[in-house]
């Protein structure tokens, strides 16, 4: 048995009077750093106006009319209009920023009703993954007066007589609001029927048996099938369905009781998602047998596995990373591959006609070809001094894909500087092959991977260590904190956003159980012990040689925050400041800002938004020394 020291247990617990004592002193020396930059109300100031433009969604169609969001430029959430025709005038169907006044409660999903006179949709207060269902109607723009609670990472499934939703909960926990850290267990699927008391709902499926899996609800695009899909982490999902039409008593009706559910799939060994159906058949995305995904059509009135066809096969080098059904008989299939740019969009007042971007592949440290973006202006010279943003994730099958960016646009333009997204094995740009070569006893080949991003940028004159910001968030957040640990003399600053920073109790907390799929149980393996307790920023902060210094950091969380609970930064940046803030050549800041009445990010209102990264800008700025062009 190996022991391990973890003398900041007591930051475990929230409501504790030494971990809010802790909070606050933390503030204390963060906050006043933070507003001492010079430049700081020119920062925010400029990052307002960058924000301030219309932001459109696409329209989509339910029943008769034609739905968006919009945002105007600055409103805290966007909101959903209607309109009869695409051509007609719109009006507001539904406003988060009506609310709360200060933002912080928000929208979290939406489900129009298959006719489209019904909308129900999810509200989340400060950040936290727990939400509410209401249900609005399209003409009246009225709420019926129920509301669904205790639901957290549940989808919303019409049946097809428009009289109500499948949705998954969690059994009444009193107080929770997003601040508590206890594991959430034993989802169940209720069926709820529109005008109704949540106490009415009909439990429709449990699994008593498996506390912690989750449970998915799709019904089939012609009402009749509902199809269950469980599963119990990041990836892989099991597949069952149920004739609703033979158990509820007719062509889309809701049911009045338990389901009854025939396996299709009863082990976790692949993704498995519906996509449409003729009748019985029915096509899923999978990549089972398939690592780049692929479409398959599997007969309900035969769902023997001997008995699935595959209907689109997976390409060699592209992921099939979705696939949608239009005009009644044909598909809409999107795969992703390394880019190719066919058309650029003005947005607002930004002017982007100096910027270049490019595409490079640099190796890592085995050898392998490792993608990643570079931004910045051209005919920029570059002589190594460079000001340099170096961002990753490298987790979960998520990629990373070319996307605009305010933030980031304004890191270019205040410093002068490069925006380099390296895209590391972990993610999900090359399939699961990709994945898995960044996952459980892979990890450390992301992180490899993004030190050699670093190395490169320095090598090939982009930036100076001392001059190089690497950030990241979530699983991001493990990454920038293991590789400051490894090669803490890269880098000039890191952020490190709502990061996982304990990865021998991270499984230990609300939904961080799922994410053994990705790291491995330290409980359960010796070897996923050893690999973690390796890898753990928390585990492994240790006096660099040679009078070597950490580099500036920044750590970011917030209070309601039941992802990546706030215990993760807090215990990181104790042991940080223990072992490294004492040491005499350590001159480089070593902070963390905690904030109130928000989460992980989802339904940050822009309000917020733009404060945090006036802080990140301030810090930088501060910590690099450097130069700022507002």
């Amino acid at each position: 048995m190996t022991k391990v020291s973890d003398p900041y247990r007591w930051l475990e617990d929230p409501d504790a009077p030494e971990t809010k004592k802790f909070v606050d002193l933390q503030n204390d020396v963060t906050q006043p750093y933070l507003e001492g930059c010079s430049a700081k109300l020119k920062i925010k100031e400029k990052l307002t106006q960058m924000w301030d433009f219309p932001k459109y969604g696409c329209p989509s169609k339910h029943g008769d009319r034609y739905f968006y969001f919009m945002n105007t430029g600055l409103q805290n959430h966007h909101v959903l209009y209607k309109q009869e025709s695409l051509g007609a005038e719109s009006s507001v169907f539904l406003d988060p920023n009506e609310f709360s006044p200060d933002g912080t409660v928000a929208l979290s999903g939406t489900a129009f009703s298959e006719d489209g006179a019904t909308l129900a949709y999810g509200v989340a207060k400060s950040g936290s993954d727990w939400k509410s269902i209401k249900f609005r109607k399209v003409d009246t723009v009225e709420d019926y007066p129920e509301e669904l609670k205790n639901v957290k990472f549940s989808s919303m499934a019409w049946t097809h007589d428009h009289n109500g939703i499948f949705y998954g909960r969690y059994p009444h926990a009193t107080g929770a609001d997003g601040t508590e850290t206890e594991i959430v267990e034993n989802m169940k699927l209720y069926y709820h029927q529109l005008g109704t008391s949540q106490e009415e709902d009909i439990l429709v499926i449990e699994f008593p048996d498996e506390p912690k899996w989750m449970i998915g609800a799709t019904v089939s695009d012609c009402g009749q099938y509902l199809f269950v899909t469980p599963h119990k982490d990041c990836r892989d999902n099991l597949l069952y369905f149920a004739d609703l039409t033979a158990q509820c008593g007719g062509p889309g009706k809701g049911p009045t009781g338990p389901i009854t559910l025939t396996p299709v799939v009863t082990k976790f060994e692949a993704d498995f998602a519906y996509v449409t159906n003729t009748g019985s058949r029915c096509v899923f995305r999978t990549n089972k047998d398939s690592p780049n995904y692929r479409l398959i059509i599997i007969d309900m009135e035969a769902p023997e596995e001997a008995k699935w066809e595959t209907l689109v096969a997976g390409h060699e080098v592209d992921v099939l990373d979705w696939a949608a059904p239009i005009h009644h008989d044909k598909l809409v299939l999107c795969y992703m591959q390394d880019v190719k740019v066919y058309r650029e969009v003005k947005v607002g007042d930004v002017d982007t006609s100096d910027l270049t971007t490019k595409q490079v592949f640099y190796s890592s440290k085995d050898g392998s070809k490792i993608p990643m973006f570079i931004v910045m202006r051209k005919n920029m010279h570059l002589d190594g001094s460079t000001p340099c943003l170096l961002y990753g994730y490298g987790g979960f099958n998520i990629s990373v894909l070319p996307s605009f960016s305010v933030t980031r646009l304004a890191f270019i333009k205040f410093f002068n500087g490069v925006v380099a997204v390296a895209n590391i094995r972990g993610g999900g740009e090359y399939g699961e092959k990709w994945h898995n070569a960044g996952r459980l006893l892979n990890k450390q080949n992301g992180f490899d991977d993004f030190i050699a991003a670093a190395e490169y940028l320095i090598k090939e004159g982009y930036t100076l260590p001392q001059r190089l910001t690497i950030m990241g968030g979530s699983n991001g957040g493990f990454l920038v904190g293991a590789c400051t640990n490894q090669r803490p003399d890269l880098f000039g600053a890191a952020i490190a956003q709502v990061g996982v920073m304990d990865l021998l109790r991270f499984h230990r907390f609300t939904i961080g159980y799922a994410w053994v799929s990705d790291y491995g149980n330290p409980e359960e393996s010796e070897e996923h012990f050893a690999n973690l307790l390796s890898l753990s920023p928390l585990h492994n902060i240790k006096t660099p040689p040679n009078g070597v210094q950490y580099p500036a950091i920044l750590l970011l969380t917030a209070d309601h925050d039941d992802r990546v609970v706030p215990l993760h930064s807090l215990k990181y940046i104790a042991e940080l400041q223990h072992v490294i803030g004492k040491r005499p050549q350590q001159k480089n800041p070593l902070m963390i800002r905690v904030d109130v009445k928000a989460g992980h990010g989802g339904g940050k209102p822009t309000t917020k938004v733009i404060e945090e990264y006036t802080d990140i800008m301030c810090f930088v700025m501060q910590a690099l020394n450097l130069d700022i062009h507002v």
